[in-house]
């Protein structure tokens, strides 16, 4: 049966006559659906943040698996979780039909390989705490469900992002999450609307769930990893911003706290050494307001 996402748009059949401006509005005002697709489904993300943070918080890792551009968009989340909220590569893994070099280069006929989606999800050796995010935007991608179905024998916590619904991944899922965009402007083109409505969930999952796990402080990414320029300004505004110290003394605090904004922090408010602020922080699993209050 034929998606939604891969219906001509009724409203658009001679697309190719539109002049540049009024191609341009479509193609952006489209986008709009996207977000309230994600919208529509908020109740569902929470379920899937709910659940998921007690397996992370216990070792977990977070598995992302797509061909195409969902697989490209799983990448670019679970790659982007290190320099944001320090969080270990080895916890956040992205499998894409093809493999790494389909990130680049289009592996033809990848994404209809059940069998090969299963093998690379057993090679990453998932377990009972492992999150398994399959995302796929007609969701009926075999190298995902076999991925699923791996996931699922083994006891990981399964969420299904798809862009049709009772597509088959979110029925093979514990938790489906149904992002109904409908037709794209360019028949098929599920890099569009689909895919901008695949991020935006991602964003929004993989941040509540770093928040859940104490990565946040207000609402600064005080366990990000100032691993270029751009980012230790950002570290440095942050220390000055919580704490209301010169630039000076936020970055002699960073120095001394080898860089880590959260103990920089609890060094200034609490006038405690750098040893003493990360023994505060791991009696309370991190929690910045906590490890103030002890």
């Amino acid at each position: 049966m034929q998606g939604s996402t891969e219906i001509p748009h009724p409203q658009h059949t001679d697309l190719d006559l539109y002049p540049i401006d009024r191609l341009v509005e479509v193609l952006v005002e489209d986008q709009l659906n996207a977000a309230q697709a994600v919208w529509a489904v908020r109740d569902q993300l929470t379920e899937a943040v709910r659940e998921a943070i007690p397996r992370i918080a216990a070792g977990g890792r977070l598995i992302y698996v797509g061909a195409g551009t969902s697989g490209r968009l799983g990448m670019l989340d679970a790659v982007e979780l290190y320099p944001t909220f320090s969080w270990p590569r080895s916890r956040a893994i992205a499998l894409i039909a093809g493999g790494p070099g389909a990130l680049t280069n289009a592996v033809e006929g990848a994404e209809d390989d059940g069998q090969q989606g299963e093998a690379d999800l057993l090679a990453v050796r998932p377990l009972i705490n492992d999150v398994v995010l399959a995302i796929a935007a007609s969701g009926s991608t075999p190298y995902v469900l076999g991925a699923l179905r791996a996931a699922r024998a083994i006891g990981s916590l399964t969420i299904g992002l798809a862009n049709n619904p009772n597509a088959p991944v979110l029925i093979a899922a514990q938790i489906g999450i149904a992002l109904v965009t409908g037709p794209e402007i360019i028949s098929g083109s599920t890099r569009l609307k689909a895919g901008t409505a695949q991020k935006i969930a991602l964003n929004s999952f993989s941040s509540a769930l770093m928040v859940g796990l104490n990565k946040v402080y207000g609402n600064l990414m005080v366990d990000l990893r100032p691993v270029n320029a751009k980012l230790m300004h950002r570290a440095i505004s942050m220390t000055m911003h919580a704490t209301g110290v010169s630039e000076d003394i936020a970055r002699s605090a960073l120095v001394t706290s080898g860089y880590q904004v959260k103990v920089a922090i609890v060094v200034l408010k609490c006038g405690v050494d750098a040893e003493a602020a990360r023994a505060r922080l791991a009696a309370t699993g991190g929690n910045v307001r906590q490890a103030l209050d002890r």
